[in-house]
């Protein structure tokens, strides 16, 4: 009888613990409708990784938090989270992180008042503009530069919603977003839907952004990317995003 419930013991043991190896933890930002707890499937970004996971037989378990906070946590060797996502490719990000395989794009540009249509062809052509950036974002390295380099005036703050009543309110001149992310904040954010007939997406995108996870460095940081970027192979991307775009 005592070995029977050793070898029982065991199996549990093996089985709960196969259970955890299985279980990938990531953290995310309130993006809509890309990311955010309170959507169904927790938005398009994150339906995708969850199908991609399922699809390798592992479960993905999603955190949200500021987005500052969500890097820094997938960035800290001693926390649970293996990644962070939705994010946009960067020469720098990708020094401290290893990117996946796109999981589909956005087209970046600027929001803008249609009382105060913008006409441009280069980026220095809106210097005499008050552009709105949100805090530790990447745009375009272009784009970036520029504001590094205080070339073009940017008011920053920590969210699209933030930013987009700043241009409403007519403090500022244009707002980087993506063009998805604009739309759904003026169809739901009840003081933008106010003045939604009066806000329009500019003409000229910046570029149309690729989406990706960002995995910690490290053996297992390659080992959960090279799993996920086969279960990416296994389902239609385009047709996940679409049902929440």
């Amino acid at each position: 009888m005592k070995k029977i419930l050793l070898v029982l013991s065991l199996i549990l043991f093996n089985n709960l613990s196969y259970s955890a190896d299985i279980v990938v933890n990531l953290t995310s930002l309130d993006w809509p409708p890309y990311s955010s707890k309170s959507l169904k499937q927790q938005g398009a970004s994150v339906a995708v990784a969850k199908a991609a996971f399922k699809e390798m037989g592992y479960e993905l378990k999603v955190t949200f938090f500021p987005w500052s906070r969500a890097v820094a946590l997938a960035k800290d060797g001693k926390s649970e989270y293996s990644g962070y996502f939705p994010e946009y490719y960067s020469e720098d990000t990708e020094k401290e992180f290893i990117y996946s395989e796109p999981m589909g794009s956005g087209p970046l540009g600027f929001a803008e008042r249609k009382n105060n249509v913008i006409q441009w062809e280069q980026l220095s052509d809106l210097k005499e503009y008050k552009i709105g950036v949100v805090q530790d974002y990447i745009n375009t390295t272009e784009f970036d530069e520029m504001v590094m380099r205080k070339s073009l005036k940017t008011s920053t703050t920590t969210s699209d919603t933030k930013n987009l009543l700043k241009l409403v309110n007519n403090r500022l001149d244009l707002a980087v977003i993506d063009k998805n992310v604009m739309n759904y904040l003026l169809k739901t954010d009840k003081a933008l839907a106010k003045k939604s007939n009066e806000t329009q997406f500019n003409m000229k995108i910046l570029e149309d952004k690729k989406l990706f996870i960002c995995f910690k460095k490290g053996k297992e940081g390659e080992k959960l990317a090279k799993i996920y970027n086969d279960g990416l192979k296994k389902i239609d991307i385009t047709k996940i995003m679409q049902q929440y775009l």
